[in-house]
């Protein structure tokens, strides 16, 4: 965990997050802008600065989580927003985290990972354990070529890899290219809903 930590710690210190667009983004804020029950327990893992789970909060939801392996974007998170619980605020390695959740929103976290086997499979069975009988996983994954390259996140893949890892722990509901992507991942993301199995 500690490399890990490092790693992410470093780029926001550096301020190298290019993935941060400085709001919800478009095609998770219209998904849950159609959930009606605010009492749901919502987790995002790998959740930097947060926007979505500040969008929820603010729309009513409370039982918003938050997950991250860097301190530094929580505390920021925490400064947008003092009301939010700080029993919500988890600083943690995601694959070590537990709780029971009846959704996860991923925001092209799986694209985070080194793209090991090990890696992949791991995240796929630990998002099953973390969501409830019926929970659901959505969200947005990059649909942009897995290059030989271990270094340079985000890590790519398409929709047949995605489903190879997803498939033993999850009944697909919706996965598909993302219509309403914002305009620098225009073609780039995949959008998904998954059931647990």
């Amino acid at each position: 965990m500690k490399e890990e930590q490092d790693y992410w710690t470093q780029r926001y210190q550096k301020q190298q997050t290019g993935w941060d667009i400085g709001y919800p983004s478009t095609p998770i804020k219209e998904y849950v802008d159609q959930l009606t029950d605010k009492t749901i327990q919502i987790l995002i893992p790998g959740a930097g600065n947060a926007y979505e789970a500040e969008y929820l909060w603010k729309a009513g939801f409370k039982n918003v989580h938050i997950l991250d392996i860097s301190e530094i974007p929580l505390k920021e998170f925490k400064k947008r927003n003092p009301d939010f619980p700080d029993a919500n605020m988890h600083q943690a390695d995601f694959f070590e985290f537990k709780g029971q959740y009846d959704l996860i929103l991923e925001q092209t976290f799986f694209c985070s990972f080194v793209p090991t086997d090990e890696n992949r499979n791991a995240y796929a069975k630990h998002m099953s354990e973390l969501l409830k009988p019926k929970g659901k996983l959505a969200g947005l994954w990059f649909e942009i070529p897995l290059t030989g390259n271990m270094e340079k996140r985000p890590f790519g893949g398409n929709k047949d890899l995605y489903t190879k890892y997803l498939s033993p722990y999850f009944k697909t509901i919706t996965f598909d290219s993302c219509y309403n992507s914002i305009a620098p991942r225009q073609g780039n993301e995949l959008f998904g809903i998954f059931k647990v199995r």
